[in-house]
């Protein structure tokens, strides 16, 4: 949506007071571990843009809390597989051989939105190692979430996703983003029997040197999120919703929710 459009339909600015505001009526509180999906443009016209989305952030949940956001890099992954644009055939073997290694410090994150991009270099953030599936975290737990982040499964119970479901506090906020975004979800997946795989690539730094990496993972799908989180709404069990400036919101707990996903996955994708 253009700035034009969103100023037209927001009735006053968004500030980072307002937003605190709001999250602390959507049951967000000090001390909590959140693990955000944000969409900027949902919120309305904030006043600072993405700065005062990640500021408010880290002033609701104060120094005992943590503010965890995805911070994946799609570009770092098989360019025979990309679509959105696809590179000509002849192209491959020269992006093998020099795509830079990823860089937690210096690569982008692809599709993650600007909230997600600014979070990632904000002061005091730490981002883990994996060169496809990074997350960044800002608080109390942010070393101890993005630490030892495997290559392999990149959403299971090692990885980030994995540190998150441990902590009691943990908290899914869905900032005007959909289910669809929730990659809590996939945790789930990965906990899946008879899981798909399929081989993956990028290019990353091993033993000092970059490197072309090839490796077997889950095929993660998202597809179905959506229908999960109709389900949970429909409970009325776990989610929290309200407004965060103009934004339609949701807040959960994670472990809550990942269990959820996972007995919605075991009924609905499985075939006996």
């Amino acid at each position: 949506m253009r700035e034009r459009e969103i100023i037209a339909n927001s009735a006053m600015p968004v500030t980072a007071a307002r937003i605190v505001r709001d999250l602390r009526a959507l049951g967000a509180e000090e001390g909590d571990t959140l693990l955000v999906h944000a969409s900027l443009s949902s919120l309305g016209w904030v006043c600072g843009g993405p700065q005062a989305v990640v500021q408010a952030l880290l002033e609701t949940v104060g120094e005992a809390g943590t503010i965890v956001m995805p911070a994946q890099s799609g570009d770092w992954s098989d360019p025979a597989e990309w679509s959105n644009p696809p590179v000509p055939a002849e192209w491959l073997e020269a992006i093998y051989r020099d795509m830079p290694a990823f860089d937690p410090l210096t690569t982008p994150t692809r599709g993650m939105g600007r909230i997600a991009e600014l979070f990632r270099t904000f002061p005091g953030s730490v981002r883990s190692q994996h060169p496809q599936a990074s997350f960044s975290a800002n608080g109390n737990h942010a070393a101890a979430i993005v630490a030892d982040h495997p290559l392999t499964p990149q959403f299971g119970m090692a990885s980030p996703l994995g540190k998150l479901y441990g902590l009691r506090n943990a908290k899914v906020l869905l900032l005007g983003a959909g289910y669809g975004a929730c990659t809590a979800f996939h945790l789930a997946e990965s906990l899946l029997p008879d899981m798909p795989a399929k081989k993956m690539g990028t290019a990353m730094t091993e033993s000092g040197a970059r490197t072309w990496k090839w490796f077997t993972d889950f095929a993660y799908d998202s597809a179905d999120f959506s229908l999960i989180g109709a389900v949970l709404d429909e409970r009325g069990e776990l989610p929290a919703s309200g407004r965060v400036g103009g934004a339609d919101c949701r807040l959960f707990g994670l472990r809550a929710g990942v269990d959820a996903a996972g007995e919605w996955l075991r009924a609905n994708r499985i075939q006996e």
